[in-house]
C-alpha cells in the first residue's frame, strides 16, 4: 500500500485516543503517504501530527474527498464505527475499506473486524484494530507537540486577554459537549481558581463557544475577587494546543481538552462524574501510584465512588452526587502534587 487514507473519530478526545494506531500504522508503512480524513472542526489536529502527510476535511459527504479517490488512495481505515464513515469510502470509489464490523456496514467492508468484547479503553479499542488488520502495536500513550505556529498563536490569545508572557498559569476547562452532566460545578471551579491564585498562579478558562455560558457562571461566582484569563470560545484548535503547550497544568472534565492536554505532555487533573475513567481517562504516571509503568505525564483521576455512576447520561435526573461530592480541596490537592 502507497496511499492510505485514515477516516478519523468525530470528537477530539477520541481523535487524541486514536494517536497511537495511527502510529501503528505509520511504523509499519515508512514510506507510504498517509491521510486523514476528519470533519472540520478536528482537521486541524492531523497538522500537527507527526506521521500525518495530508488532511482531508470531510464535510457534505464526498466534497471534499474527490472524484478521484480510487486513484489516490489503495486503501481506506476506518477508526469510527459508523455506517456513513464506510459508505463514503464507497462512494469515493476506494477499493480497499477495513474497520469494525459494526452499525450494520459489513457488506461495505472488504476487511471486517470483530469488535472486542467487555470493557476496554479508548485507545486499546482503536489499536486493536490496527492489530488485527496486521499493523504491530506500539507505545499506547497518546503523543503530540505543539508547533512554533501553534504556541505563537496560543501566546496571542493569551495576550489579548490580558497575559504578562511571565506569570505561570494553570489551564481550567470547566465545560463539556456531552452534557451537563459531565461538568464539575460552576462554583467549584471558581473556587478552585481563587486557591490558585492564593499559590501565585493565574487561572486560564479554555473551551468552546458552546461552554461561554459556563464560563460566565464561573466568573460570576468570583464575584470579580480573582482575575482569571477567559479564553473560552476564543482559540482555534491550533491556538489552544499552543496555551496548554505553556501551561503549568490542566483541570479538566472529561472532554476533548483533556486528552489534548495530556497528549502534550501536560499534568492533567480530570474529574470524572457520568463516563468510564476506565475506557476514556488520560493515559498518565498516576500520582497516587509510584510503581506505575505509563510513559505518559502526571495524571489524577477524582471520581466519586456511588451506586449510580458510571450512568453515561448526559443530564442528571437526580443530584448529580458523583460531581457535586468532590470537593475543591480533593482537585486543589491533587493539582498541588502535580505544580
Amino acid at each position: 500500500m502507497n496511499r492510505i487514507i485514515i477516516f478519523a473519530p468525530n470528537w477530539l478526545g477520541d481523535a487524541v485516543m486514536a494517536l497511537p494506531a495511527i502510529s501503528d500504522i505509520r511504523r509499519e508503512l515508512p514510506q507510504a503517504v498517509i491521510a486523514a480524513a476528519a470533519k472540520p472542526s478536528i482537521a486541524p489536529l492531523f497538522e500537527m501530527v507527526t506521521g500525518v502527510d495530508e488532511v482531508v476535511t470531510i464535510e457534505n459527504g464526498l466534497s471534499k474527498i474527490g472524484s478521484e479517490s480510487s486513484a489516490r488512495y489503495e486503501a481506506a481505515i476506518l477508526l469510527p464505527n459508523s455506517f456513513r464513515s464506510a459508505l463514503i469510502a464507497r462512494q469515493a470509489g476506494i477499493a480497499e475499506r477495513w474497520g469494525y464490523r459494526a452499525d450494520w456496514r459489513g457488506l461495505l467492508l472488504t476487511r471486517a473486524v470483530g469488535r472486542p468484547s467487555g470493557p476496554i479503553h479508548q485507545i486499546d479499542y482503536y489499536q486493536r484494530l490496527t492489530s488485527a488488520l496486521g499493523f504491530p502495536n506500539g507505545p499506547n500513550t497518546p503523543r503530540l507537540d505543539a508547533p512554533t505556529s501553534a504556541r505563537v498563536a496560543g501566546t496571542c490569545a493569551l495576550e489579548r486577554a490580558g497575559w504578562d508572557g511571565r506569570e505561570p498559569f494553570v489551564v481550567l476547562a470547566p465545560g463539556a459537549a456531552y452534557g451537563g452532566a459531565k461538568r464539575w460545578p460552576a462554583d467549584r471551579f471558581a473556587a478552585l481558581a481563587g486557591q490558585l491564585h492564593e499559590l501565585g498562579f493565574r487561572a486560564v478558562l479554555i473551551g468552546s463557544s458552546a461552554d461561554v455560558q459556563t464560563g460566565r457562571g464561573l466568573e460570576s461566582a468570583l464575584e470579580n475577587k480573582v482575575a482569571v484569563l477567559n479564553l473560552i470560545g476564543r482559540t482555534n484548535l491550533p491556538a489552544l494546543a499552543g496555551v496548554l503547550s505553556m501551561a503549568r497544568a490542566l483541570v479538566s472534565n472529561d472532554s476533548g481538552a483533556l486528552h489534548l492536554g495530556a497528549a502534550l505532555g501536560l499534568p492533567v487533573t480530570a474529574i470524572f462524574g457520568p463516563t468510564d475513567e476506565r475506557r476514556t481517562g488520560p493515559r498518565g504516571v498516576s500520582i497516587e501510584d509510584s510503581t506505575s509503568q505509563s510513559s505518559g505525564p502526571p495524571a489524577a483521576t477524582l471520581i466519586t465512588q456511588v451506586w449510580c455512576r458510571p450512568c453515561m447520561l448526559r443530564e442528571c435526573p437526580i443530584d448529580h452526587r458523583c460531581m457535586r461530592r468532590i470537593s475543591v480541596d480533593a482537585v486543589l490537592e491533587a493539582t498541588k502534587r502535580m505544580l
